[in-house]
């Protein structure tokens, strides 16, 4: 059969095409119509060095699409100052979503603003590439003169915030100072039994004879509690002045006891006063202890004789002598010296453990080596959490950031000019120190553009480099080093032997080499720590990972 004849049979035409490919056609149309629409645009095309280009992305779509518009350091070589928020206007059966981007460059020179990515559902489109042009500023120097560069000069630390540290530590003393004084130094109010504490014997006992006529022991028929209390007095009275067991004795002991007194001529006390006692303790015995109940008239006078009997033990006791006096008053001393050194170790337990309890608590939060070397001083760790500084150095620029600015190392300029290479350099410490950082950059003046530079080969000479400064058993590790903003390199470690000045010692330390080229330019950073000093490991990382290079103007 014809061939020909044979697809005419089996299939259909529209206008001389096939069906097949007409389906293909109108399928293709559908989804270019389906497809959203993007377009980006600057306000400007030209601006001075620091001034802002609005950049704006306009995408076309349906109100069920997902759009994501690029975020982050997409723009570079140009910086975003702002990110606007999204704008939506509705257009028919379509909406057109709007974002726009504050964006900036303070140096001179034509850039390009590259191609950016939105994602819509499943699909990646991209914008057009845009050419800025940044205009330096011109300075007239007809009218504004022109100075030479100042020289670098030096620049206090700021005080940091250790008036809050300081404030705090001063709160927390005085707090325990006031503690320790209401509770232990302050002068109390005497209670009522401390002021009757201090009386003196005599008096106390007729206070007690008083205070007895206050209860209603007689009324209320409570003859135990008074004589309890009445042959209290007497003999408390007895017992500090006359015979220091009278609180314990029996009656008969306790008399017994005032007869020899009397008899061996120690204390004149009358036979009368003897024998009223004994008649008064043995009646109160019964009370006590055989629930004899007196005559109430009877009880009373028992009490007026309690009181006269204390006037004449008062008045037959004999006047203290000077030594006995003397003894009293150093007992009072030592006594009150001993109260106050019981106060001076109570108060030096509480502060010592007070500051053992916050070395711990703060220990146990932050680690008891953060503890010891924030307050005994540890330079790492103040260099760790001082005020770091983020900066350019040299050209192309190097941005990083470090915890004290780089300062510029002036070279002999009759050296430079008898060599090959133009160097750069920028340093902080020194070998063997606990952190050394030193940034180079050198512009080989015979490097011709199609010759390619080796960084293996340069981080080889580095190394070489350290050994004539004296740096031994250097162990070495490459591996490919990116940055945050994707310029690639060369990263060199490890350990080495780093001598410590000018003296034959060495210390254990670490090493980074990291570096870049571009054309003729080699960039390098070297960073040089001791070893098992954690804060300076911390410093080092942050250090790495804030390391960019600024691309130059096309």
């Amino acid at each position: 059969m014809n061939p020909y004849l044979y697809y005419k049979k089996h299939t259909s035409s529209v206008f001389g095409l096939p069906l097949a490919v007409l389906f293909s056609c109108m399928f293709f149309l559908f989804s270019a119509v389906s497809v959203a629409q993007v377009k980006s645009a600057t306000d400007v095309s030209e601006i001075k060095i620091g001034e802002q280009i609005t950049f704006q992305i306009e995408v076309e779509t349906d109100s069920t699409d997902l759009v994501v518009f690029p975020e982050g350091a997409t723009f570079l070589p140009l910086e975003v100052i702002e990110t606007y928020d999204i704008d939506t206007t509705k257009n028919a059966d379509k909406f057109n979503l709007i974002k726009k981007y504050g964006l900036t460059q303070f140096d001179s020179g034509s850039y390009t603003i590259p191609r950016q990515k939105i994602i819509i559902n499943d699909k990646t489109l991209f914008t057009d590439s845009l050419k800025v042009m940044v205009n330096p500023v011109i300075v007239d120097t007809l009218k504004q003169g022109l100075y030479t560069i100042k020289p670098i000069i030096s620049v206090e630390k700021s005080s940091s915030n250790w008036w809050k540290t300081l404030l705090i530590i001063l709160l927390a003393i005085a707090l325990v100072a006031a503690l320790l004084y209401w509770f232990l130094w302050r002068k109390k109010p005497l209670t009522e039994e401390e002021k009757i504490a201090l009386l003196p014997p005599y008096d106390r006992a007729k206070l007690a004879l008083k205070q007895l006529d206050e209860h209603r022991y007689l009324e209320e028929e409570a003859y135990k509690e008074y004589y309890s209390e009445l042959t209290l007095a007497i003999r408390r009275y007895l017992d500090e002045k006359v015979y220091d067991h009278a609180l314990e004795s029996t009656t008969d002991e306790l008399i017994s006891r005032l007869r020899l007194l009397k008899d061996g001529n120690q204390i004149d006390l009358s036979l009368e006063t003897i024998k009223n006692l004994e008649s008064i303790f043995k009646r109160a015995d019964l009370v006590k202890f055989a629930k004899s109940a007196p005559d109430k008239e009877l009880a009373k006078f028992d009490r007026k004789t309690i009181d006269e009997e204390i006037d004449h033990v008062k008045e037959v006791l004999p006047e203290p002598t000077e030594e006995e006096k003397l003894l009293d008053e150093q007992y009072k001393e030592a006594q009150a010296r001993k109260k106050k050194r019981r106060k001076v170790i109570i108060s030096t337990l509480v502060v010592v453990g007070l500051l053992i309890a916050t070395f711990i608590g703060f220990g146990l939060k932050y680690g008891f080596n953060y503890v010891k070397d924030t307050l005994l001083g540890n330079n790492s760790l103040e260099l760790l959490e001082g005020n770091w500084v983020r900066s350019d150095y040299g050209f192309p620029p190097i941005i990083i950031s470090t915890p004290e600015v780089l300062k510029r190392i002036q070279l002999d300029s009759t050296q430079s000019e008898n060599t090959q290479v133009d160097y750069t350099t920028f340093n902080y410490g020194s070998l063997g120190s606990n952190l050394n950082i030193t940034l180079n950059t050198a512009v080989l003046k015979n490097q011709k553009p199609e010759d390619s530079i080796n960084l293996v080969a340069v981080a080889e000479k580095a190394i070489q480099d350290l050994e004539r400064k004296g740096v031994t058993n250097i162990i070495v590790k490459n591996e490919k080093f990116v940055t945050p903003n994707n310029a690639e390199g060369l990263k060199t470690f490890g350990y080495a032997n780093f001598p410590i000045g000018t003296s034959d010692s060495f210390v254990e330390g670490e090493y980074i080499l990291l570096h870049f080229t571009t054309q003729n330019i080699i960039q390098q950073i070297i960073i040089i720590w001791q070893k098992d000093d954690e804060y300076a490991a911390e410093m080092v990382a942050r250090i790495e990972n804030s390391v960019e290079l600024k691309p130059t103007a096309e």
